[in-house]
């Protein structure tokens, strides 16, 4: 079984990453800081024996040694002959062997040096050769050596200062890592709570959000934004649960009746003609099909992306389309320039074709289609001269399903998701559609981005009566 040393959490991780680096680094810290104390007692304690050494070598009589008089700590001094007897020594250092068997050469008369002792215990010495004429005025040229010890203090003898070192670099990573797991925990504080209120989140309750912590970092961002987005989740689920009701309604209906129709036909064999039941049931799955042709389309339009995009000349395609409406009233086209847009064909044309199909089943007479830019956007505007909408009507024409009583007239057949189609194809090219002010009539205004802005040519006015014939 594998063994994870590695911590599951953030907040361990952090702890245990900042612990590591806390710990590398007091280290060195700590062991150049050790090794700066040490080199300055060993300094100072050096020159005190030099200074001792070297005031007491000043004053020596060979007829008559003076004593030492120890200074500054310094209680070990003696005088040394070159065969390594000790002639004259401080109280402390009487009885002694020599401190030291270092002898400085002449060129180098000071030197220091750590004597150890077998029992462990150490003396740091500074060890001073007389000068030439005081050895060949008093002693006949045998040199003398004076010796200066101060034994070395325990903090470096036995490497307290080690111990102290390591125990406070133990103890700063230990408090920068309980740092590091203080304030990572109350970061994440925040995390824990949207944690808590996301997994309350269901479905059937999509109206409770994350709390939003004060501030603009990172969390409070992602607390936000996850409010936004449970947001648009509950509007879209809502929408998507009124669309499923609207569907099982509009179908309901045409279901209903081929039942009664089949049914009639086979409780009353005699008094229903077979044709007539089978047209009537035909019509009636021709309107099925019509519907869940439309609903995909509509759900297809809003749930995917749209297909690879191409360069449209709008103009071009607005004239093609025009000059296909053979029947019903004349659509007169007014396209100046080369308008080009970035779409989905095939949804551009499916858009035009309702658009067209609307105005002219509602035209009294004519119906204008006009073409223009404004900034950076293409504009397409369908006029026709009948009755028009009213404004509180403006933008439920729009809505799933949702049939005018003069639209219910006119086309008895139709289901209610044309107009909702076209909305939803402009809103997945980034542009819009809607219904605007006109004279008379209805203006179905059809906004889509350019792909770049050309100069305007001249205009081009195409016409088409229902004879097909182009002027």
């Amino acid at each position: 079984m594998a063994v994870h040393l590695r911590p599951q959490s953030i907040r361990g991780r952090f702890t245990l990453g900042a612990g590591i680096a806390a710990v590398i680094i007091f280290s060195l810290l700590g062991s150049v800081l050790a090794a700066n104390i040490r080199t300055k007692m060993l300094d100072h304690i050096f020159r005190d024996t030099l200074n001792a050494a070297t005031d007491w070598a000043g004053s020596v009589d060979p007829a008559d040694p003076p004593p030492p008089n120890p200074m500054r700590g310094v209680k070990l001094l003696q005088l040394v002959d070159s065969q390594g007897r000790v002639v004259v020594a401080s109280p402390a250092a009487s009885g002694l062997p020599p401190l030291s068997h270092l002898r400085p050469p002449e060129s180098n008369r000071f030197n220091d040096v750590t004597s150890c002792a077998p029992d462990g215990g150490c003396v740091l010495v500074t060890a001073v050769r007389l000068p030439p004429l005081s050895t060949r005025v008093l002693w006949g040229g045998d040199p003398h050596y004076v010796y200066a010890g101060r034994p070395e203090p325990a903090l470096l003898a036995r490497h307290y200062l080690e111990l102290i070192t390591a125990a406070g670099t133990l103890l700063a990573a230990a408090l920068a890592a309980w740092a590091t797991w203080w304030l990572v925990g109350r970061t994440l504080r925040p995390v824990a709570a949207i944690r808590a209120r996301t997994a309350e989140i269901t479905v059937s309750d999509l109206s409770k959000r994350v709390p939003e912590p004060p501030g603009r970092d990172e969390i409070a961002q992602l607390a936000r934004t996850s409010n936004e987005t449970l947001a648009r989740l509950e509007l879209a689920v809502e929408q998507q649960r009124h669309f499923a009701s609207v569907v099982s309604h509009e179908l309901r209906s045409p279901v209903a009746g081929l039942h009664t129709q089949l049914e009639e036909a086979l409780m009353y064999p005699g008094s229903v003609r077979p044709e007539e039941t089978f047209e009537a049931a035909l019509s009636t799955t021709q309107r099925l099909q019509a519907i869940i042709d439309d609903v995909l389309t509509f759900a297809r339009v809003r749930t995917t992306a749209p297909a690879a995009p191409e360069e449209i000349d709008l103009n071009e395609l607005v004239r093609e389309e025009v000059a296909a409406r053979v029947h019903g009233p004349p659509v007169h086209a007014h396209t100046p320039g080369d308008i080009r847009i970035t779409a989905n064909r095939i949804q551009i044309i499916g858009v035009l074709n309702n658009l067209l199909v609307n105005a002219q089943r509602h035209a009294a007479g004519r119906v204008e289609v006009t073409t223009s830019r404004d900034g950076d956007e293409a504009v397409l505007t369908m006029t026709d001269d009948g009755d028009g909408i009213a404004p509180e009507d403006r933008e439920r024409v729009f809505e799933p399903f949702v049939r005018l009583e003069d639209g219910r007239r006119r086309d008895p057949g139709g289901s209610g998701l044309g107009l909702a189609i076209c909305r939803a194809v402009a809103g997945a090219h980034h542009g819009s559609l809607h219904v605007a002010d006109s004279p008379r009539g209805a203006r179905f205004v059809l906004r889509l981005p350019l792909k770049k802005a050309e100069p305007i040519s001249a205009p081009r006015i195409t016409v088409n009566d229902r004879t097909g014939q182009a002027r």
